[in-house]
């Protein structure tokens, strides 16, 4: 009979009991510990994930009420909610065992015992405490993903060669388990880009779980990403899993990785090196079954050279290396973003804007997009509330004029540019005509004569 991958503890003052117990239970499961002193219970339960406890009732010599049993009951479901606890006593009674049960046992068994009923009751435990552990991640997990996924999840979008380019390195890369690096400017869809990945892979019925390494305080780096156990530092109440734990059977996506400091980066690389975790405040190894996705806005290859960033740890994140275009690359998909996040808006704003007019379209192609799709979401947004027309005109997008690039593949109509440019000039400088002819390098007398050309 192959061994079952469990930890039991066995707590009692008798080594006799201990030795039997061990001998019973060995040949069915991975790892027994004893301990003849319940005093050493708190350092197993936080050396070792215990799956169940078998603990003794009585220490003191003439104490046969069980009443030392119940306080290392309790101190145990304190420390490790999971674990199922199993007492054992050679003075059996009803009230007793009733009172236990109350407290959080699990079962009482007698001693002496039958070997098929020790290991019934005891494998009926484990199966108990995975279940609890079970929920108690998905739990979590669940919590996780309510505040990570606050970002709402586009569909990828474009038609440009760029972007069709990089859907079928994901179509590619998807149903593997390869470390992937996902490189591009703030605002172009790392984040989508790594949910769509981790969709269309053999883990998409488990969890993804982002976490912003940015945004991560250093002195949390350990307990965040590797989890804690209880009383491992000051507000550390109970055992709680880090993001890697959390990530089970998925995806991680370790975003903006470029921010990530010298030092953090060594752990880090000790993590993917070995697939394995350590909790703080525990001696036990953990085994990572999850995928690894890191983005990051930085220019990481340039990091390397100049020792910013180790090479081992790119060497590891990077087996696939995805980079992805900003907008200004691929002018053939803003007014397919633009028209997607407008029937978006519509419906969050109750409105009824039936599209962008001529001159609006050309102002958004001609645009450099320093943010990407992220500003071209935030303008089209703040269009939608502004606008008193059926139709988004030029006045209604807000973007800075000196920002505005002609670009003659988009468009070669020099009126329609000019037109555009002085709307943009005389909104900057809401409506100052000496600041505005400044701006767009005229004179007053020239910008009052093109506003009389274009009827503004």
């Amino acid at each position: 009979m192959r061994k079952k991958e469990a930890t039991i503890l066995i707590v009692d003052d008798d080594d006799d009991i201990l030795f039997s117990a061990r001998i019973s239970l060995k040949k069915y499961f991975s790892e027994i510990i004893t301990a003849n002193n319940p005093k050493k219970i708190s350092n197993h339960l936080t050396a070792s994930s215990v799956d169940v406890v078998l603990l003794d009732m009585n220490y003191r010599i003439g104490f046969e009420d069980g009443k030392e049993g119940l306080y290392w009951l309790k101190h145990i479901k304190e420390i490790s909610p999971e674990t199922t606890v199993i007492l054992m006593t050679a003075f059996g009674s009803v009230n007793l065992a009733v009172e236990a049960i109350k407290q959080g046992a699990t079962d009482f068994i007698l001693k002496p015992w039958n070997t098929e009923k020790l290991y019934g009751v005891v494998n009926a435990g484990l199966e108990l405490s995975r279940s609890k552990r079970k929920n108690t991640q998905l739990q979590t997990v669940q919590k996780q993903q309510d505040q990570d996924f606050h970002q709402q999840t586009e569909h990828i979008i474009g038609n440009s060669p760029a972007m069709q380019s990089a859907v079928k390195m994901v179509q590619k890369v998807a149903p593997t388990d390869a470390n992937i690096l996902i490189l591009g400017e703030n605002g172009t869809g790392k984040y989508v880009f790594a949910k769509e990945i981790h969709l269309q892979s053999e883990r998409k019925n488990y969890p993804f779980i982002h976490v912003d390494l940015g945004s991560l305080n250093e002195n949390l780096f350990e307990s965040e990403l590797f989890g804690y156990a209880k009383g491992a530092f000051t507000d550390a109440q109970k055992d709680t899993l880090g993001r890697f734990e959390l990530a089970k059977g998925g995806t991680i996506f370790l975003d903006e990785i470029g921010n990530l400091p010298l030092h953090l980066q060594s752990k880090l690389l000790t993590v993917i090196q070995n697939r394995k975790i350590t909790r703080l405040g525990e001696g036990k190894e953990r085994v990572l079954d999850v995928r690894i996705i890191c983005a990051t806005n930085a220019p990481i290859h340039e990091m390397v050279e100049e020792q910013s960033f180790r090479q081992d740890l790119l060497f590891r994140i990077n087996t696939i290396e995805l980079n992805l275009p900003p907008l200004r690359n691929r002018r053939e998909d803003i007014q397919l973003l633009a028209n997607h996040f407008l029937k978006k808006l519509n419906q969050k704003y109750r409105k009824k804007i039936e599209g962008f007019s001529k001159e609006a379209i050309t102002g958004l192609k001609n645009y450099s997009w320093p943010g990407n799709i992220r500003e071209i979401e935030h303008i089209v947004e703040r269009a939608v509330i502004i606008t008193d027309n059926d139709t988004i005109m030029p006045e209604d997008l807000h973007f800075s004029a000196k920002k505005i690039n002609v670009h003659t593949e988009n468009s070669l109509n020099l009126e329609e540019t000019e037109k555009l440019l002085i709307q943009q000039a005389i909104k900057k400088h809401k409506g100052n005509i000496s600041r505005a002819a400044k701006d767009l390098g005229l004179t007053r007398a020239a910008l009052y004569r093109r506003l009389e050309k274009h009827q503004l």
